[in-house]
């Protein structure tokens, strides 16, 4: 059985949800935004810019929109300590909006290497630290809903809920997986999100629950850049042998056009049973 939620987190993981009746608001587009669609790269969806959940560690606190599809995919190399590296392709998430305030979602996803990927947030079971090199298969289903809006005090944010099932490789779980974001639109347009992330871990017959805290600081630069910084954990509770990773990663992203992105993030890892290095490299198409 899992073990018992004793963990704390700072208030910063702990905003309330408010009622629904508050999320929906349309927002007045940016003079950015109404740039990028003069330029040619088609219309901003409700004003919104497009931002793909792959771009940090933390997901993004917007939607797709309704009726609008997102791909996303990605490539991780990690080089890890003591163990083979690990290599983590296409990271594949289609994500479709049912609504504005709801979207269905459908990924995929293979790695080889010495030890699980932690870096992407579409791998539950990433604590794995087996010394010989190992391949594993999954796919992941889920959805993505809105909460609030921003409004003062209150954050934009947003959950997402989704599972995780291999295809391939020696584990055979199915892991659940709970996401929270939340996150405000500074007025020098830099935006400060945070999230936390609960799933199950298995590894053979060790069953244990892992957290994920995070929160990132995205700053603009012209139109079309934007520069992070974020720092994220990945903590196991009631594991045999219990897992601390701590990492500290900065970042860019560019719109090549209103529906298409393309970035990169890197980083390192803060104490020993963390990988030292890492590269993610991705992008993604709205339409």
């Amino acid at each position: 059985m899992y073990a018992r939620f004793t963990i704390s987190f700072p208030a910063l993981f702990l905003v309330p949800v408010l009622a629904f009746g508050q999320v929906f608001e349309p927002r007045v587009p940016e003079p950015a935004d109404i740039r990028l669609e003069e330029e040619g790269g088609g219309p901003a969806e409700e004003g919104n810019e497009f931002e793909t959940d792959r771009d940090s560690f933390t997901p993004a606190t917007t939607l797709v929109g309704r009726r609008r599809w997102v791909i996303e995919s990605a490539y991780t190399f990690l080089d890890n300590r003591r163990v083979p590296e690990t290599h983590s392709f296409p990271e594949i998430v289609m994500r479709y909006g049912v609504a504005d305030w709801l979207e269905l979602r459908l990924g995929a996803n293979y790695e080889v290497g010495g030890a699980g990927n932690p870096i992407s947030a579409n791998n539950a079971n990433d604590l794995q630290d087996a010394p010989e090199l190992e391949e594993e298969a999954t796919i992941s289903y889920g959805l993505k809903a809105a909460l609030t809006n921003q409004n003062g005090w209150v954050p934009q944010s947003a959950v997402i809920l989704q599972a995780f099932t291999p295809t391939s490789g020696t584990s055979t779980d199915t892991h659940p997986a709970l996401t929270y974001v939340s996150g405000w639109t500074l007025p020098n347009g830099c935006v400060w999100d945070s999230g936390i992330r609960y799933s199950t871990g298995s590894e053979e017959e060790d069953r244990f629950n892992v957290w994920c805290p995070s929160t990132v600081i995205k700053i603009p630069l012209g139109d079309r850049w934007k520069a992070h910084l974020e720092y994220f954990g990945i903590f196991s509770e009631g594991r045999g042998r219990e897992t601390t990773q701590h990492f500290i990663s900065p970042g860019a992203h560019y719109l090549i056009t209103s529906d298409w992105e393309v970035g990169a993030r890197f980083g390192w890892g803060l104490n020993d049973q963390s990988p030292k290095f890492f590269v993610n490299i991705g992008g993604g198409y709205r339409f």
